[in-house]
């Protein structure tokens, strides 16, 4: 018998075929009743929901972007607006080869790389199916060179668009602020549904406080598409609701004369009308360019603004931080008055220098040879600072802080403005809490001139200076005076804030003496006085820069110039009849009676002029 030979077991092998002809008929079974639970799940519970997504992908949202608010000061004159301008925009998806496209647009149009890394940096924030600007506000010739080849750039196209101008430039920078383009923090903490497709957001000043009405309310259309995804008919469209326009209480004319008047000197002027608070004037200077910011200013552009040594880019009307100087001294005057520490008339002995007990250290006056006895009002007008050495020793840290915090010192002005500064107003708790350290008799001297630790905005000694010309009624800085959002408009004219307890007798008292500050012959301002037929109650200040050694004189001709003094003056006019309050500052100025002094009369006189009439 040969070895392969072997013997079949029929019915084993039948068993076998049998079994596996049964499984295969229980995984048909299995896979058909899957499949008809599918088809009667997608025909009957899932009808809706898969009807609207078919749909969905046969319609198309597209949103339309509202028309930005008009900013207008108090003349009507623009500050902001909106200009057409083309874009050139590529849509990423519909793009064959992305890189090899922006590498030839980079060349016929010679597109600068930062544009180029601009829309990287764009593309990575937005979707693939949304326009990205690679050269907004093309020029003509531009727009010439790419509509002769614009059929071989597929998903490349011009589109017109709204761009933000700001007329006056560095002018009003400061105040009206710019807009940018939306970052990726910016559009994680924006409602999606108001900034789809948005690209603009107000970065600075009133652009970025009142970014919600300047804004508008988004719109779409409704668009029916192919499988393509190309645009059929549009089956419906929602307006878009442009933003609110605001007028503003500033006036261009004021703030080109007080920008001007500065002229070599950084600093700030802040301008505020005593019955309403209304910011005329609100000057920083230097100032900077804002319209390069709108569509990406350039990186060596920006690097130059910020490495600076005369900071354009810093608002010192908002955030700059000085000492007061002189120009405390009313204020001091007012609360040895209140607090009855000294009256009026009562005299004090002023040899050019102080000492408080047992200690050798002399605090000296500007005016080395002294001023002999003087009285309150005396020591305002000649600004001697002995007598207000020797009154603040009367009147103590405590009282000093109590009383100038009534006036805002120390605190926020509570203006229309994002990122104001509060100041410095020390007290016991400041130092233990900031140094842990006590407080020292000498600090409180120096407190009384306006140096040491107290700083103070212009804008601050512009609405302490406002108060005390309406007799301890506040009212709250402010820039917008209506909003106008085409139906209805807002008026801002709630800002009265409060009266102070403050006599009227003692703040005339000082208000007398400041007047004698500008029109009497040993007041430190009286330059001012001539070719008026007015009087402006005014307070010149030298705040110190550099510490000045015991022994050492100061020669401001001899030392660099951003060493030297900076000049403060504040002011209010008409005296008798308040209309306009004016806070100056001109850094490393020297004098407040020959620098800072004459810008805000300059300021008086124009609004005067123009509004009293």
């Amino acid at each position: 018998m040969p070895r392969n030979l072997s013997f079949k077991d029929t019915p084993e092998e039948s068993r076998l075929f049998l079994n596996r002809i049964i499984a295969a008929l229980v995984l048909i079974l299995l896979l058909t009743s899957g499949l008809i639970v599918r088809l009667a799940y997608l025909q009957i519970a899932g009808h809706e929901l898969y009807t609207t997504k078919a749909k969905e992908n046969s319609i198309k949202f597209e949103p339309t972007v509202p028309s930005r608010g008009i900013i207008y000061d108090r003349r009507g004159s623009i500050l902001a607006e909106n200009t057409q301008t083309y874009s050139l925009e590529i849509i990423p998806e519909q793009t064959q080869n992305l890189d090899e496209t922006l590498e030839k647009l980079k060349k016929l149009l010679a597109i600068p790389d930062e544009k180029i890394e601009l829309f990287e940096k764009l593309r990575k924030r937005q979707k693939k199916f949304i326009g990205i600007p690679l050269l907004p506000n093309m020029t003509e010739e531009e727009l010439a060179k790419f509509a002769v080849v614009r059929p071989f750039f597929r998903g490349v196209d011009v589109q017109v668009r709204q761009l933000r101008y700001y007329p006056y430039g560095d002018l009003a920078a400061h105040v009206v602020g710019y807009v940018g383009r939306i970052n990726e923090a910016e559009m994680k903490e924006l409602p999606i549904a108001e900034y789809r497709g948005s690209t603009f957001i107000g970065k600075l000043g009133i652009e970025s406080s009142y970014e919600k009405e300047l804004h508008g309310t988004t719109g779409y259309a409704e668009i029916e598409t192919n499988v393509q995804g190309r645009p059929l008919k549009t089956i419906k469209e929602v307006n878009p609701i442009s933003g609110a326009n605001l007028h503003l209480t500033l006036d261009m004319a004021l703030q080109k004369t007080a920008y001007d008047a500065l002229e070599q000197y950084n600093g700030a002027v802040v301008a505020i009308e005593i019955e309403t608070g209304g910011v005329l004037v609100f000057a920083s200077r230097p100032g900077f360019d804002p319209n390069p910011f709108v569509i990406g200013i350039s990186t060596p552009a920006y690097q130059a603004l910020q490495s600076s040594p005369d900071q354009p880019l810093y608002n010192r009307a908002l955030r700059g931080l000085y000492p007061p100087g002189s120009t405390i001294k009313p204020f001091m005057g007012l609360a040895g008055l209140e607090y009855n520490a000294v009256s009026a008339q009562q005299p004090m002995f002023c040899p050019g220098s102080y000492q408080l007990p047992n200690s050798p250290h002399r605090y000296r006056d500007w005016k080395k040879s002294g001023h002999g006895s003087v009285s309150l009002p005396e020591a305002i007008t000649q600004s001697c600072d002995v007598y207000f050495y020797r009154l603040a020793g009367m009147l103590g840290i405590d009282h000093i802080h109590s009383f100038l915090q009534k006036f805002g010192f120390g605190e926020k002005t509570g203006i229309d403005l994002i990122g104001e500064k509060t100041g410095l107003l020390p007290s016991r708790e400041w130092k233990m809490s900031k140094k842990n350290q006590q407080w020292f008799p000498g600090e409180t001297v120096i407190t009384g001139i306006g140096q040491g630790y107290h700083q103070v905005t212009p804008l601050q000694l512009a609405k302490a200076t406002a108060t005390l010309a309406n007799f301890g009624k506040v009212v709250t800085p402010h820039l917008v005076s209506k909003i106008s959002n085409g139906s209805a408009d807002k008026l801002n004219n709630n800002y009265r804030e409060a009266t102070l307890p403050v006599k009227a007798s003692n703040i005339k008292t000082v208000i007398a003496a400041m007047v004698n500050v500008v029109h009497s012959n040993r007041g430190t301002a009286k330059s001012i006085s001539t070719g008026i037929n007015y009087q402006i109650a005014g307070k010149t200040g030298t705040a110190q820069v550099i510490n000045i050694k015991q022994n050492a004189s100061y020669n401001e001709h001899q030392i660099d110039f951003k060493q030297r003094d900076h000049a403060l003056f504040i002011s209010f006019a008409p005296a008798d009849n308040p209309k306009i309050a004016v806070a100056v500052i001109a850094e490393n100025g020297g004098h407040g009676g020959s620098v800072a002094a004459p810008i805000a009369a300059k300021v008086i006189k124009q609004y005067l002029s123009d509004y009293q009439q």
